[in-house]
């Protein structure tokens, strides 16, 4: 199973000046991948509270403070050579199909084929209210940009006419690092979402859950790839684990283990809830992947 481990990013981690040294230090470590996630605000009232928590405290406080992913990663992309890089998630419904392609494609090659783009359509109201985006259609918008992304990806010469985006016929001089572009994960946590990764994703960017639930929502997104003549067993799961302040190493590794054994291929530790500093969450990282490893 691939180790990862986020990069300083949001909360009293938000520490540009850092990140090139966390990433070049996590890479040297030993750690196989190198994330970030995506959140665009935290709202004094918000319309949505984030799973899990109360209105005394709607969303983790953290996230009042968040560096923009894809600036975040081209500073890692600068100073790694072998860690891949992967977003858990980017909120694709927020970005214009076509600049949102322009920009995945840029940080590919900059990486020298890298990135591991996990897309998602987040659960915030207020955020698609801020970009103008209809939250109502979050799906439906995902499915299109999915659509440029391929044809952006795949075509020298490529037009678009969908029910969101139309996009001329264009020349595309930029090409990705490898043919068909870099594989796209998707996350999410409904059976529609789990359905269209099997349908179209490289894979599922998933967070730690009970067994059941957990294995109910694979065994949905393998079933749909079967059914739409896809190998299940090609696609890949890309794991998440926020610990809670106080979870200590023994008890991280064995949760991280026990994905490993429901056959996770990659796993990531996010320690910005559970830390204050970005060398505090390095140190507790190298321990954790060290335990890992051992077993």
């Amino acid at each position: 199973m691939d180790m990862g481990i986020a990069l300083p990013q949001y909360g009293t981690h938000a520490r540009p000046e850092v990140i090139s040294a966390f990433a070049r230090d996590a890479e040297d470590a030993g750690f196989d991948s190198l994330w970030v996630g995506d959140r665009s605000l935290a709202p004094v009232s918000p319309s949505d509270l984030y799973p899990g928590h109360t209105p005394d405290v709607p969303y983790p406080p953290q996230y009042k403070t968040f560096l923009d992913p894809l600036v975040v990663l081209t500073l890692a992309a600068a100073s790694t050579h072998r860690a891949r890089l992967g977003t858990s998630t980017l909120n694709a419904p927020w970005y214009p199909a076509l600049l949102l392609a322009r920009s995945l494609t840029s940080l590919d090659l900059a990486s020298g084929g890298r990135l591991d783009p996990g897309l998602g359509i987040g659960w915030l109201r207020d955020e698609y209210t801020a970009v103008n985006a209809d939250f109502d259609k979050r799906g439906a918008l995902l499915e299109e940009i999915l659509d440029v992304l391929d044809a952006y990806w795949t075509q020298e010469e490529f037009a678009h006419e969908g029910t969101h985006w139309t996009i001329p016929r264009s020349y595309v001089g930029l090409r990705p690092a490898a043919p068909g572009g870099p594989p796209v994960y998707l996350g999410g946590f409904s059976p529609a979402a789990m359905r269209r990764i099997g349908r179209r994703a490289a894979g599922w960017v998933g967070t730690v859950l009970p067994e059941p639930a957990y294995t109910a929502l694979w065994d949905t997104a393998r079933r749909a790839a079967d059914e739409a003549g896809r190998d299940p067993d090609a696609l890949r799961r890309l794991i998440r684990y926020n610990p809670a302040p106080g979870v200590g190493v023994p008890e991280i590794a064995d949760t991280l283990l026990g994905m490993r054994e429901l056959g996770a291929e990659g796993c990531f530790v996010d320690l910005q809830q559970s830390t204050r500093e970005p060398k505090e969450a390095l140190d507790l990282g190298i321990q954790i992947l060290e335990r890992v490893q051992a077993r």
